[in-house]
């Protein structure tokens, strides 16, 4: 998918809301594991109820391979179900790769290629070879972590070099001459609130991915007054609070109501900032 086409379909919908799909046995309804596949048939209906209100999917790879083979069957089926039922929908893998270039060269093979995915998150500290075998993909995307939502974020993303730049501004600077704004994302966490001025700053034109919102407690009119551009320039993911809003059988009606609250929420806003 191309920037166009995913601002288009943000546009289109008033919506700029990621659904992760962090898929945990111990976490889903009872009622779906009388089923052949319960995880995927646990993504399977939170997708198609909430299909009408996001524009991305983010599956957390780590909540597959914990499964072996079984997980990363449903992980995959996930992947094809949304690109046969939902095309319009942009699919991110929340894996978190990034190693020495053969290695990430794999690894972009594996996602890319195998998989098909829109995009992947990718952990920058190896340095520029082990982003640029995933940037070789046209019409992929890169997400490179930059500054996230978790509370160990301050042990390094925040700590200032000699000339008063903070790791974060660092890794965007420097990522910035490996990419382009139609080819790389950052992840910044929502709950980095009045941050994301910083990043603009630094990244005023890229993508962000915002995980945070929702069970995180990260503030959504935060993340958009500090964050959003002329042609929304965010996507924010919710996982939890849509996914696991119910744990009986109306499972997948009760997390497209979720969706729709916050697609509501998104679409006021970008009438506000219009």
């Amino acid at each position: 998918m191309t920037r166009q086409e995913l601002v288009q379909q943000i546009m289109q919908k008033r919506s700029f809301l990621c659904v992760g799909l962090d898929s945990d046995p111990k976490k889903m309804p009872q009622c779906v594991f009388d089923l052949f596949d319960p995880v995927f048939e646990f993504n399977k209906a939170i997708i198609d109820a909430t299909a009408p209100y996001c524009v991305a999917y983010k599956p957390n790879l780590a909540f597959y391979e914990a499964y072996g083979i079984h997980g990363m069957k449903a992980f995959e089926k996930t992947v094809k179900y949304i690109k046969e039922h939902h095309p319009h929908h942009f699919i991110i893998a929340d894996a978190k790769r990034g190693d020495i270039g053969n290695t990430s060269k794999m690894y972009a093979r594996t996602f890319f290629e195998e998989y098909d995915v829109d995009a992947l998150t990718v952990a920058p500290y190896m340095g520029e070879d082990s982003i640029t075998p995933f940037l070789e993909y046209e019409g992929k995307w890169v997400i490179v972590l930059a500054l996230t939502s978790n509370k160990g974020s301050l042990d390094f993303q925040m700590q200032e070099d000699k000339y008063g730049y903070r790791l974060f501004e660092r890794v965007i600077n420097e990522s910035q001459k490996w990419g382009t704004t139609d080819n790389m994302m950052f992840v910044v966490g929502a709950t980095q609130g009045e941050n994301f001025k910083d990043v603009r700053k630094y990244a005023p034109d890229h993508f962000l991915l915002v995980p945070g919102v929702g069970a995180q407690g990260g503030s959504l009119e935060e993340v958009c007054q500090y964050g959003m551009t002329k042609d929304c320039g965010l996507l924010v993911n919710a996982s939890r609070s849509i996914i696991y809003a119910c744990d009986d059988d109306h499972y997948a009606e009760e997390a497209g109501n979720k969706a729709r609250e916050l697609q509501q929420q998104m679409a006021d806003i970008m009438k506000y900032k219009a």
